[in-house]
């Protein structure tokens, strides 16, 4: 049951929607009977850094996958096992995560990796929170590692976030270079598939790691995944088929765990909120949009202004015109035009393409090669998984582009012409 409030009038004693509201909580680890769809992840995990619970090295490992496919809660899962395992056959281990999206920098990135050391032991030196080097991170590091413990798995979450890839050099090679005689593995998680291709390629030798890919879940998994979060509301608070309903959108859209939580999550907010005895599908329909466009924005928010530009001009394309796919080369005269609204300089059609390809690995847009006959050759159409409108909305919170026309802007313009100068003149 929900916590009491000291019986203060201006809070509620009681949460009349949810009762362990923790289980819809982002960051929140569930029990090893709550996690599905991931058995043979968790057994390709633990084969990378298993070595470790005997003694041995373990193996460096990159995960790759799209947002919401199990990639932070299962690395986390299978650490904290293997350090129990580890620690039944006296190895002393450490698991250490940073969220790389907040630690962005190696100087951030090594202190928070030496004060969680710190928290998990009695060193005794002072570790200051700012006015020292990367490197004095680093030298507590090693000290800490070489006093108190065998071994250490260091997971970092959205390693693509990092302004720099010089800590992997570090971990990977400390053994090498002498600095603690402890095995350091590292669980390097992204969403961007292209990551190894921003590795210097001295970095990428030396941290010699193995690569897995896990791929979305199926409306299947994902409905047993909602039935493991039933017991977050109260009872009889979920109507009958908002289970299914959040399942089968999710599926639908992005097949995203995470979301799919958020979206019930939030439709309890709602049906809270409007002060509803039951959470029903009209919640759920409601908070799927809310959920969408913060999904947008969340998969957005590193990419280049070009990359948001370059979805907006998708979007702007399949609100004015007459079609849901377009190819690259109407996308791209469409971007140049609305890079002049914003007075920013356009990228090449090449460098458009890129950004295309790295938002359809996301699974924001679907690209499919097609032959146009043997005059025009073959090309690329781009479609969007979502509502456009989601897109514009996500993108306009950019504040640089808060200028952008918004939907219903767009939508008054009308049919593409055909012709891009007269198309922007229409909605700027």
């Amino acid at each position: 049951m929900a916590e009491q409030t000291g019986g203060d009038p201006l809070f509620e004693s009681h949460d009349p929607i949810f009762d362990r509201k923790e289980l819809l909580h982002v960051g929140h680890v569930p029990d090893e009977d709550r996690i599905v769809g991931r058995d043979d992840e968790i057994q390709s995990v633990a084969a990378e850094v298993g070595a470790i619970t005997r003694g041995d090295p373990p193996n460096n490992v990159m995960i790759y996958g799209k947002t919401g496919t199990g990639k932070s809660l299962i690395s986390r899962h299978v650490s904290t096992r293997a350090q129990d395992a580890a620690r039944g056959n006296d190895i002393d281990c450490a698991v250490l995560y940073v969220d790389c999206s907040e630690a962005n920098t190696e100087t951030r990135a090594t202190r928070q990796l030496a004060l969680s050391l710190k928290d998990q032991t009695d060193y005794q030196q002072n570790i200051p929170l700012r006015g020292v080097g990367t490197m004095e991170y680093y030298q507590h590091i090693w000290g800490i590692l070489e006093d108190c413990f065998d071994a250490v798995i260091v997971i970092l979450d959205e390693i693509d976030k990092l302004d720099n890839s010089n800590i992997l050099m570090q971990l990977s090679r400390a053994r090498e270079a002498r600095k603690t005689d402890a095995y350091i593995g590292v669980i390097g998680i992204s969403n961007k598939v292209q990551y190894r291709e921003t590795l210097d390629e001295r970095i990428d030798s030396s941290f010699g790691h193995r690569e897995l890919f896990f791929h979305p879940y199926d409306a299947s998994q994902l409905r047993e995944i909602m039935r493991n979060r039933e017991d977050a509301f109260q009872p009889n608070v979920l109507e009958d088929g908002t289970i299914e309903l959040c399942a089968a959108l999710a599926a639908k859209k992005h097949g995203d765990a995470r979301k799919a939580i958020e979206i019930l999550k939030e439709a309890g907010e709602l049906a809270r909120r409007t002060d509803s005895e039951t959470v029903s599908e009209t919640h759920i329909q409601q908070a799927q949009e809310v959920a969408e466009i913060n999904r947008i924005e969340e998969l957005t928010s590193g990419a280049t202004v070009h990359a948001k530009l370059a979805l907006y001009a998708l979007a702007s394309c399949i609100i004015t015109g007459d079609r849901e796919t377009y190819k690259t080369r109407e996308v791209y005269e469409r971007y140049v035009g609305i890079c002049e609204l914003v007075a920013t300089d356009p990228i090449t059609e090449n460098g458009l393409y890129r950004q295309l390809k790295e938002q359809a690995f996301l699974g924001v847009i679907e690209s499919e090669k097609t032959g146009g006959g043997r005059s025009q050759g073959s090309y690329l159409l781009h479609r969007l998984v979502t509502d456009p409108k989601h897109i514009v909305k996500a993108v306009r919170r950019d504040a640089s582009l808060e200028d952008l026309p918004t939907y219903d802007r767009l939508r008054e313009t009308g049919p593409s012409t055909g012709n891009r100068d007269a198309d922007l003149e229409s909605f700027s």
